[in-house]
C-alpha cells in the first residue's frame, strides 16, 4: 500500500499559503511538523510506503503536478488544508480526478474541518476532522479492506448526496505514544529561520493546544483543527492541553542533535507553562548545544524563566502582544496588560534573550488610527530584536469572525482569504481597511529598512546561506 501526501501548487497566482501556522502566506518555507507526524503515524500503523511531494517548496506548477499524477500509483492521497488554501486545493483535486477518478483523497487540517461540505466534491473524498492521527489510521484500514467510513469517529463523507459527519473522536491522551515526525520525507530540503540565523534547522512540538480565549486567535493549524471540531460538541470550550513528557522531548532532541541539527524552533502555541518543565527542557537544549526559539505569553515570563532561557541558547521568544491599548487588550480577552508586556521584555533583555513582538492591527472595534500609531510607537521604543506587524483577519471558526459578521464589518459581507501581512477585509467603526493597510505598509518600510534594524540583524548570521535566505524573506514581506 502506498500513501502520498501532496502540497499542491498555488493555483490562484498569489503567494502560497503557509500550512503549519495556517494563517499567513509564505514569507519563508516552514516545515509542517504536524503533517510529518501524521505521515509517521500512518507509516508505523500500516507498515506502508509513504510519499511526500511539496510543489510549493520545489517552486513547480501545474505541469509538474500533472506529470506526477500521470505516473503515480498511490492507493490514497492526503492534503493538509488551511483556510487560505481551500480554493486552490479544490482546484488541485479537480486535476487529480482527471488521472485518479476513484482513488480516495483524504483531507485533514482546519480548512477541511471547517469547510466540510464545500470540500466533499465526490464520494471518494473523506475529511478527517480535528486531531487526525487515529481517525486517519482507522479510515485507511477500513477503506483498504473495502469497508465504509460508517462509524469511524472524526470522519465526514458523502452518502449519496448527504453529508455524514460522524461524532468527534476523543483526543489522544498519550502523546508519548506518537512516533517522531517523518523528517526523512523532506530529506534534501533545506529550511531556514531568520530568527535563529543558523542551521541545519528543524521544528518540533512538546504540547498540543492553548487554553486561552483570545477572540481573534488562529493558532497553529493542528490546534485550530482541534478547536473547531471540539467546539461542535463543547460550545464555548477549548479542548484540553496535551503534553509530551520531558523524557520523550529529550529523546527527540537527542536524536536531532545526533543527526546534525543545530537549531530548533518549538511550534507549541505556548511553550512556557511553568518553571520546572521549562528548566528541564532548557537543560536538555544546553546539554546538546543547540540554539532554539519558542512562542510564549508575556505573563509566563518570570525572572527565573528569563534567566534559564538566556543560559540555554534560546535565540528568540515570540510574544503575542497585539496592542498596547488597555481597552483593546481587555476586549480581545488577551488576559494581559501593557505593564505585563514591559516587564517581560525587560526581563528577557536582561538575560540576553532576543525578543520578537507580534502586533495585530484591527483586532477590536475599539481600534483607531491613534491606537495603532501608539502601539507602533511603543513597540519600537522597547528596542527588541524584531517586531512583526500584521492586520487581523476574521477567520471563520473564531469568535471575532462571528462579531464582525454580525456587525457588517467585513467587506463584501463575507470572509475571503487574505494576506494578514498586507491586506485587510475589515472596515471597523473607527478605522477603515485602507487606513490599516497604509499604516502597516508605511510602518514596515520605516522599521525593516532602518539602519538600526539592519545592523542588529546582520551581525548575528552564522553563514552566507542564512543571510541570503533572510534577505529573500524580507523582500517578500515588503514588496511581494
Amino acid at each position: 500500500m502506498k500513501l502520498t501526501f501532496l502540497v499542491p501548487p498555488c493555483f490562484d497566482n498569489r503567494q502560497a499559503p503557509e500550512r503549519s501556522a495556517g494563517c499567513t502566506r509564505i514569507v519563508y518555507p516552514m516545515i509542517n511538523i504536524y503533517e510529518l507526524t501524521l505521515a509517521a503515524y500512518l507509516r508505523s500503523g500500516l507498515n506502508c510506503e509513504v510519499g511526500f511531494h511539496d510543489f510549493v517548496y520545489d517552486k513547480t506548477g501545474e505541469k509538474e503536478f500533472r506529470d506526477l499524477l500521470k505516473n503515480d500509483r498511490s492507493d490514497f492521497f492526503f492534503i493538509w488544508t488551511v483556510n487560505l488554501s481551500i480554493e486552490s486545493d479544490i482546484h488541485a483535486i479537480g486535476i487529480l480526478r482527471e488521472y485518479h477518478p476513484s482513488t480516495p483523497v483524504i483531507l485533514v487540517g482546519p480548512g477541511a474541518t471547517y469547510y466540510t461540505t464545500k470540500c466533499l466534491l465526490d464520494k471518494n473524498i473523506y475529511i478527517v476532522r480535528g486531531e487526525p492521527e487515529e481517525s486517519a489510521l482507522e479510515l485507511v484500514k477500513a477503506l483498504a479492506d473495502n469497508k465504509t467510513a460508517s462509524g469511524i469517529r472524526g470522519i465526514s463523507y458523502l452518502d449519496g448526496k448527504s453529508v455524514v459527519n460522524n461524532p468527534p473522536r476523543p483526543l489522544i491522551k498519550d502523546l508519548d505514544s506518537m512516533p517522531f515526525p517523518a523528517r526523512d520525507l523532506i530529506e534534501g530540503h533545506t529550511y531556514h529561520n531568520p530568527k535563529l540565523k543558523t542551521g541545519p534547522y528543524t521544528t518540533m512540538f512538546t504540547s498540543r493546544n492553548c487554553p486561552y480565549k483570545c477572540i481573534y486567535c488562529v493558532p497553529s493549524s493542528l490546534t485550530f483543527a482541534r478547536e473547531i471540531d471540539y467546539e461542535s460538541t463543547h460550545p464555548g470550550h477549548k479542548p484540553p492541553i496535551g503534553f509530551r513528557s520531558v523524557e520523550s522531548v529529550g529523546k527527540e532532541i537527542e536524536m536531532l542533535a545526533s543527526q546534525g541539527y543545530k537549531a530548533i524552533g518549538f511550534m507549541d502555541d505556548n511553550f512556557i507553562w511553568n518553571e520546572t518543565r521549562t528548566r528541564q527542557i532548557c537543560d536538555i537544549m544546553k546539554r546538546h548545544g543547540l540554539v532554539w526559539g519558542c512562542q510564549a505569553r508575556v505573563d509566563a515570563i518570570s525572572e527565573p524563566i528569563a534567566k534559564m532561557l538566556g543560559e540555554s541558547g534560546c535565540r528568540y521568544v515570540d510574544l503575542g502582544i497585539e496592542s498596547f491599548d488597555p481597552g483593546i487588550l481587555e476586549y480581545i480577552q488577551k488576559g494581559i496588560t501593557p505593564e505585563d508586556i514591559y516587564r517581560s521584555v525587560r526581563l528577557l533583555k536582561k538575560y540576553g534573550v532576543p525578543v520578537k513582538l507580534n502586533v495585530l492591527i484591527g483586532s477590536s472595534p475599539l481600534e483607531t488610527k491613534e491606537t495603532v500609531k501608539n502601539t507602533l510607537r511603543e513597540a519600537k521604543k522597547l528596542d527588541v530584536d524584531q517586531v512583526m506587524f500584521n492586520i487581523v483577519s476574521p477567520f471563520p471558526g473564531t469568535k471575532y469572525y462571528q462579531i464582525c459578521k454580525a456587525n457588517g464589518w467585513i467587506k463584501g459581507d463575507e470572509y475571503r482569504p487574505t494576506d494578514v501581512q498586507r491586506d485587510s477585509i475589515l472596515n471597523l467603526p473607527h478605522i477603515t481597511a485602507e487606513e490599516m493597510e497604509k499604516l502597516l505598509f508605511r510602518n514596515n518600510l520605516s522599521y525593516f529598512l532602518s539602519p538600526k534594524f539592519i545592523f542588529k540583524q546582520i551581525t548575528r548570521f552564522t553563514s552566507w546561506s542564512e543571510f541570503t535566505a533572510s534577505l529573500k524573506a524580507l523582500k517578500i514581506k515588503l514588496f511581494r
